[in-house]
């Protein structure tokens, strides 16, 4: 059976909020008018090759620990608070830069997830809406999407449907086992719901941005190179969360005066988390 809401007893607000800036300082306002009406802006410029290359070289040493400790290729999830390169990233001025111009002076960032397809991978992500799966009213989410590796349709790139996310909620049913889904909803039918499919081709170093209600997805990687992408999840300070997810919290630009979202410090040394 199709399921609107996984979380009814949340009460959430999910619906898009259009971002309203007549002055930007770094996105154009014609990008900012794609966003309300595609639901994304892609590519954007940030890392040169050569910054790329050194973080890269960092997300190499992630990966062998998480492999070292019985993790897979898409288990560094969440590990923003207790590695000071991954809070340089969430922190860094041009990528809060774009992210302020859809969301405000105050940048939450609350999560972050190394999507790695490694060569010849057979899972696929299927199409969702990020929203469904979080305890978090209302759905103001901005996701960056930053490019480890070059993502192309050959690797596995994620695709967007340009539009979905003015659908609101969309009815979604659980994964079945044969879907290989890295995550665990469905949406059937999703290009009946936006425009053709849109790829997130992209340079490492290169952004996207994303609604948290746009439909994604993306294909297994059947090329022999590995497709690297690191999200990192923003919010305005009224965003609330449910279920304790607003501890893992980083402010990474502005202040929250409510205090609902604990700032976490830049950690000193790499740890990978305890989870409880």
């Amino acid at each position: 059976m199709p399921i609107t809401d996984a979380m009814p007893e949340l009460n959430r607000t999910l619906q898009f909020f259009p971002a309203e800036n007549e002055n930007p300082s770094t996105l154009t306002r014609a990008q900012i008018e794609h966003f309300n009406e595609k639901g994304f802006i892609s590519p954007l410029d940030v890392f040169s090759e050569a910054e790329m290359a050194e973080h890269r070289a960092y997300f190499n040493q992630l990966m062998e620990k998480a492999l070292a400790a019985g993790m897979n290729s898409y288990s560094i999830n969440g590990w923003h608070t207790t590695y000071p390169g991954i809070h340089d990233l969430i922190t860094e001025g041009r990528i809060l830069d774009y992210v302020q111009d859809l969301l405000g002076e105050t940048l939450i960032c609350w999560g972050t997830h190394y999507f790695c397809k490694m060569p010849g991978d057979v899972k696929q992500v299927s199409w969702h809406q990020d929203a469904s799966y979080w305890p978090l009213s209302p759905s103001k989410t901005v996701t960056v999407w930053l490019a480890i590796d070059d993502a192309e349709v050959e690797n596995g790139a994620m695709t967007v449907i340009p539009k979905s996310h003015l659908h609101g909620q969309i009815a979604f049913e659980p994964s079945t086992a044969e879907e290989k889904n890295v995550l665990g909803q469905t949406v059937h039918g999703a290009t009946q719901y936006g425009d053709a499919p849109f790829p997130f081709e992209m340079k490492a170093g290169q952004m996207s941005l994303h609604s948290d209600l746009l439909l994604h997805g993306s294909e297994p990687n059947t090329s022999d190179r590995r497709r690297c992408g690191l999200t990192m999840r923003f919010v305005p300070p009224e965003v609330r969360a449910s279920n304790n997810w607003n501890q893992r919290a980083i402010v990474a630009r502005g202040n929250d005066p409510s205090g609902h979202w604990v700032h976490n410090p830049r950690p000193d040394e790499d740890k990978i988390p305890v989870r409880h």
